[in-house]
């Protein structure tokens, strides 16, 4: 038996975790490749004939729907300006979050959006403790947390970039999402076919042909409406669809353990919602969720702070940790 006490919050008792499984030094590397529905690759840019005169800048605005605001693509692309169709939902961004620090630090709200809900390339941070955005800042610059697919670029560009943020933008961004209260942003649905799909923005979307296929074991994490996801649009979720019955097998995972691991709400806290400074799962991208679990089995993701997770997911299997994000996804945030 391996136990460790993680203390939570100034007010919270201190949780006192054991894990029944063999003591582990450190996870061990999958058996099983990445899938690559997680860790979804933009496939390399195909041979273009030679440029001549650089294309004149699309100025035609865009809109998006429910907003009074009208951006530009090139505007929409500025990895420096998080665009901001719904202003009135949100408090005022702080610099980093609304343009980063040009040259080096793209704005934080330009890939987690201004309510901080994320889309399935990177992570929701809207409620996360102020605590633990910090943390994961100083995990991806002290280069302990990494991907298991290099090619994988969004967290690539937070361990060469982002993390490099002073202390003070750092706890700029962690104070003003910490703040913003997540919403449901994710449709689970169970279906044993799909739409065949490829991926683009770092995402999966429909390849826009009539014919299905089966699903697998795979989850399909797509765009609901992908012409405003495209445009940036925070109030323009997702679906996943999931294998059947992998809903009440995640459930039975994260409640009971299934004896292949240890039940969730320990650390993670009841239905999922966090405790203390451990993070909430709860309406959270599945595919996100994959995709940390795989990362911490192939010891991508490591150092102090993961070490309970270790024997947590030891003897997970890749449709294991698919149907516990399933179930994870599927609960109200």
């Amino acid at each position: 038996m391996r136990c460790w006490k993680i203390s939570v919050n100034a007010g919270f008792a201190t949780a006192l975790v054991c894990a029944l499984l063999l003591p582990v030094a450190g996870a061990d590397p999958p058996r099983e490749p990445a899938p690559s529905w997680a860790f979804a690759v933009n496939p390399p840019l195909v041979d273009a004939p030679p440029a001549s005169l650089p294309a004149a800048p699309d100025t035609t605005l865009q809109h998006v729907p429910g907003s009074d605001a009208a951006f530009t693509r090139a505007q929409i692309g500025d990895l420096f300006t998080a665009v901001d169709w719904h202003p009135e939902d949100h408090p005022g961004m702080p610099r980093v979050v609304a343009h980063g620090r040009p040259p080096e630090l793209y704005a934080c709200g330009y890939c987690h959006l201004p309510n901080g809900q994320g889309r399935p390339e990177n992570a929701s941070l809207a409620g996360l403790p102020v605590s633990y955005i910090v943390e994961q800042m100083a995990e991806f610059r002290a280069a302990r947390r990494r991907s298991s697919e290099p090619r994988h670029l969004p967290a690539s560009l937070m361990a060469q970039r982002e993390s490099h943020a002073s202390a003070q933008d750092t706890l700029a961004a962690a104070r003003y999402f910490s703040a913003l209260k997540a919403k449901p942003w994710i449709r689970v649905i169970e279906t044993a076919t799909v739409e065949p799909m490829h991926v683009a923005g770092w995402m999966l979307v429909s390849s826009g042909v009539a014919d299905r296929e089966a699903i697998g074991e795979r989850i399909i994490e797509t765009p609901e409406h992908l012409e405003q996801t495209e445009l940036r649009d925070d109030r323009s979720g997702f679906v996943a669809f999931v294998p059947p019955g992998s809903v009440s097998a995640g459930r039975e995972l994260v409640e009971r353990g299934s004896g292949r691991t240890m039940p969730c709400a320990a650390c993670h806290g009841s239905h999922l919602k966090g405790l203390g400074t451990v993070p909430s799962l709860a309406g959270r991208s599945p595919s996100y969720l994959v995709r940390q679990l795989y990362d911490l089995k192939s010891s991508a993701r490591g150092g102090p702070a993961v070490q309970p997770m270790l024997p947590v997911i030891a003897n997970l299997t890749v449709a294991d940790m698919g149907a516990i994000a399933a179930y994870a996804a599927s609960l109200p945030p």
